[in-house]
């Protein structure tokens, strides 16, 4: 007997007019990450004038574009539907799974710096890592990756270099937030 509970319902999102299967369920890890942001983001936007988004919102760039980032910001309220997101947010995150890492890091990155999202997140579960994008002169720079580095490495980091090891950063779009690695990453397994 099939259990509806259980059954998978795909989600697409369009790059340049052709649709494109997301996962109906990513993994754990992701999830949490995910949710961990959205976390982090709402309770710093809680009655400011900014919105918080977690995954499952439409952000439509034009006609042939629209798809579903994991987090995102909004500042701009006429920009926000009933339906979803409909122009560029500030601030986009995608949480990197392995059938859509690739995208991510290519089509998604240039379709965000081509419509003029601020700052794009990319961040990897398995390395526990965040690379962060900043659009300057409408293309995307690397502007820093942040990572949270594992036992086995910091073992054998003088103390000096263990203090240099950035655990928390401020958005550049939001610089008075500030985002904690280890609240990013917590409860992974």
């Amino acid at each position: 007997m099939d259990n509806l509970a259980y059954r998978d319902e795909m989600r697409y999102e369009y790059i340049h007019g052709v649709p494109v299967a997301m996962s109906p369920r990513p993994a754990t890890n992701h999830t949490l990450v995910s949710f961990n942001i959205g976390r982090i983001f709402a309770d710093f936007f809680k009655g400011k004038s900014c919105t918080a988004f977690p995954d499952g919102v439409d952000v439509h760039l034009d006609d042939d574009n629209w798809v579903i980032p994991d987090a995102m910001i909004v500042c701009n309220p006429n920009i926000i539907k009933q339906d979803g997101v409909y122009g560029a947010p500030d601030l986009v995150v995608e949480v990197l799974s392995p059938s859509t890492a690739k995208r991510d890091k290519s089509e998604k990155k240039d379709l965000y710096e081509k419509h003029g999202i601020k700052e794009y997140w990319i961040v990897d579960t398995a390395n526990r890592s965040i690379e962060v994008y900043l659009l300057k002169d409408g293309q995307y720079k690397l502007d820093n990756v942040y990572s949270i580095y594992p036992d086995y490495l910091l073992k054998n980091m003088t103390d000096e270099e263990k203090s240099a090891i950035v655990m928390e950063f401020h958005p550049a779009e939001f610089p008075e937030m500030t985002v904690s690695l280890s609240d990013v990453f917590d409860g992974l397994i």
